[in-house]
């Protein structure tokens, strides 16, 4: 018998078509008079679109969330909250908005509501991230941790299917770690698994219709498991090796995932079998790493590093900044292996496993 700690995280979840209309009362039910809108520049209109729901509620907006969240952007933020008087945040969009979020309340303990229109999972966690000289610095804290996630599928209609692949494989990624973390537990397992096949099975519906909304809510769905995977046990090597290529490289977040995963898997199938079973178990393969390799391939997704902006020349630094810091990990993280292991996923080349 495996003994183990489950700690259910506090977030409040509103899942369903139509659910941003509940977000002025989400507001009030956390007693909070005046929201901070936050928004990638892209998602402007999105921002103004949440803004003109809570009306009077709506302290204003901050539309300048970017991937890796620079500390400059971060103190920005806050500083804006203070100025206008915000005493709490709306974060609509993907993982950029939402760690702009979590870096205020980092620092100012202004609740957050996170409105998702990705797969990212982020949302779920007490995990920061903020990038400062070149480095990203990632963290757990528990006053980051939105109190109210709003699900709600029709606001994801419009996401390309390109980054509707690569955000559900970004999502795959956090229940794969889960699934051999060493402070996993049935709970995360039964959740990991189920997150993994949901997120997966929506992907060729959405592929032959992307408005299909049953199929956006299945995704949805799947992203909310794996995020709560990701906020309840420690991250690996995988996310190791994406917070190092995304913050020292400024790499695309969901695309350096999708090319890692494979191989990070990889690296730790001897180790980890079990979690391999499920992972094989959930995508319908007999190989973890190569049925999420086939999974990216088949949907179009990047497989190689190159394609997504990574230089040959930067692969030995990459190797250095992983095997530095290890995180905790099935297999120990050593440092040739995993020069080795980028330069596959540099290459684009399938994994062995």
């Amino acid at each position: 018998m495996k003994t183990f700690t489950y700690q259910a995280a506090p977030t409040r979840v509103v899942f369903g078509a139509g659910a941003l209309g509940s977000l002025a009362a989400e507001i009030d039910r956390l007693g909070a008079r005046r929201a901070l809108v936050l928004a990638t520049p892209e998602q402007v209109a999105s921002a103004e679109h949440v803004a003109g729901l809570l009306g009077k509620r709506a302290a204003g907006i901050f539309a300048r969330a970017v991937m890796h969240v620079p500390v400059e952007t971060a103190r920005a933020a806050r500083e804006e909250a203070e100025r206008l008087g915000a005493d709490c945040a709306v974060a609509i969009g993907g993982g950029s908005t939402t760690g702009l979020g979590k870096a205020i309340a980092l620092e100012s303990a202004l609740p957050i509501l996170a409105v998702p229109t990705t797969y990212a999972g982020s949302e779920m966690t007490s995990i920061w991230g903020i990038t400062e000289a070149g480095v990203k610095k990632t963290g757990r804290d528990d006053r980051v941790r939105p109190r109210t996630v709003i699900y709600d599928p029709e606001l994801t209609l419009t996401l390309p299917y390109g980054l509707t692949v690569t955000s559900a494989l970004n999502a795959i990624a956090h229940a794969a770690e889960g699934l051999y973390a060493h402070d996993g537990n049935p709970v995360v397992a039964l959740m990991a698994e189920e997150g993994i096949r949901a997120s997966a099975a929506a992907l060729a519906p959405l592929q032959a219709d992307p408005q299909d909304l049953a199929a956006r809510g299945d995704a949805l769905y799947g992203a909310w498991l794996c995020g709560s995977v990701l906020g309840s046990v420690a991250m690996g090597l995988h996310h190791k090796l994406c917070h190092t290529l995304g913050g020292s490289f400024n790499l695309p977040h969901a695309e350096v995932h999708t090319v890692i995963l494979p191989h990070a898997l990889a690296y730790n199938a001897a180790a980890a079998p079990e979690a391999m079973a499920r992972v094989s178990r959930a995508l319908g393969g007999t190989s973890a790493p190569r049925a999420v390799f086939e999974l990216a391939r088949r949907h179009n997704a990047p497989t190689s590093l190159a394609a997504i902006g990574m230089s040959a020349e930067g692969l030995d630094r990459a190797a250095d900044l992983a095997a530095a810091t290890p995180y905790p990990n099935p297999r120990p993280l050593e440092r040739d292996a995993l020069r080795q292991l980028l330069q596959r996923a540099f290459d684009g080349t399938p994994p062995d496993a």
